[in-house]
């Protein structure tokens, strides 16, 4: 059985629309252009262009994922063009359900492509699992296939925010989309609360829980499948792949809170605490065993918070700079940083581009 091939190292991003490994007139345009921002902080600029890059640094992978038992799991990665993002798709052998949609809805049909390569089940339901638009973006793909889309209700109050605010980057600044090609914001089908019991046509059941804290996003929801011996969290978890540290956007701004985040990691520790060969599907990096994969990014989560508050204080009175025309050489050296104390560990141009929101929330 091949394993999806995850945590690839990529080449520096050092302008809005490609990834080269040298400086670019590019980066310095970048800066300039934030600098004029009256309505979003200039770094936040910079964390958004990773999602620009139109270049495709790598063959997107996808294929059948270990540890399926009753059901298949197959996951399908973007390349560089939607920043290494997974889909998943469990089969049960006569119908599938699709956890998160792609950042495009182009990158949503490649991933419908590769899963009619593997089965001809239906497509009957998406779940989103947080409100970031690598999750949504791709949702009226899915529904015109016919399949129901999912979301909590916390995800759909914060979707038309976290649209708004990423739109207005894509469009006005980066100009990467126009306003009648960035993707539209898509509604969601059926809304739950806190917990959903999802049953498939075979009377299996897939249970949806939203998390009790915020964590990579303003909220998260997990989905426990039975028939995989499964728990797909979404981006709370990057198995050996560095985390987006941006944080959830409220209020038209970056709210990340490591303790939040570190939470719902332990409450999916005692979810799963009963069910040992429970393997984790996060939304970048390795499928790997719950227990192992939850220890590692709390581990990781406090090293980052480490780092970032360290960097800081060595800055001193210069810590004006991660806002001024020196910010990039900044967050490169954070990623620099993070890499060294995670030298296995790929996607660092996460930090570089990401990191910005947790640097914010300690100045």
């Amino acid at each position: 059985m091949k394993r999806a091939e995850t945590g690839e190292r990529v080449p520096t991003i050092t302008g809005s629309v490609s990834l080269v490994a040298d400086k670019s007139d590019a980066t310095e345009n970048y800066l300039e252009i934030t600098m004029k921002m009256e309505t979003l902080q200039s770094i936040t600029l910079a964390s958004a262009m990773v999602l620009s890059s139109a270049c495709v640094a790598a063959p997107a992978k996808s294929d059948r994922v270990p540890g399926a038992s009753d059901g298949t799991m197959y996951a399908y990665e973007s390349d560089a063009s939607g920043f290494h993002t997974k889909n998943f798709f469990y089969d049960n052998g006569s119908e599938v359900v699709v956890f998160d949609t792609q950042f495009t809805p182009e990158l949503a049909q490649k991933s419908i492509d590769f899963i009619r390569m593997k089965t001809s089940n239906p497509i009957t339901t998406v779940v989103i699992t947080h409100p970031n638009p690598d999750k949504f973006n791709g949702i009226s793909v899915f529904q015109r296939l016919g399949a129901k889309v999912i979301a909590s209700r916390k995800t759909v109050d914060s979707m038309a925010g976290v649209h708004a605010y990423k739109k207005f980057f894509f469009v006005a600044m980066a100009k990467m989309f126009s306003e009648e090609t960035y993707p539209q914001l898509a509604s969601v089908d059926v809304v739950f609360n806190q917990t959903y019991d999802l049953r498939l046509q075979n009377g299996e059941v897939i249970t949806l829980r939203e998390l009790s804290q915020p964590g990579i996003s303003s909220n998260q929801t997990i989905a426990l499948v039975p028939g995989a011996h499964a728990v797909v969290v979404g981006d709370l978890v990057h198995h050996r792949a560095h985390a987006w540290l941006e944080g959830g956007i409220v209020d038209g701004k970056p709210s990340p809170s490591i303790q939040g985040w570190i939470s719902d990691l332990a409450e999916i520790q005692r979810l799963t605490r009963d069910a040992p060969e429970t393997l984790l599907y996060g939304g970048r990096g390795e499928v790997a065993n719950a227990r192992e994969a939850i220890e590692a990014q709390i581990a990781y989560l406090r090293k980052a918070d480490q780092i970032v508050e360290q960097y800081i204080a060595k800055l001193g009175a210069r810590k004006s700079e991660l806002q001024g025309d020196r910010a990039g050489e900044h967050y490169q050296a954070l990623q620099a940083t993070f890499e060294k104390a995670f030298p296995s560990y790929g996607l660092g141009y996460l930090i570089q581009y990401g990191v910005y929101g947790l640097v914010n929330s300690k100045r």
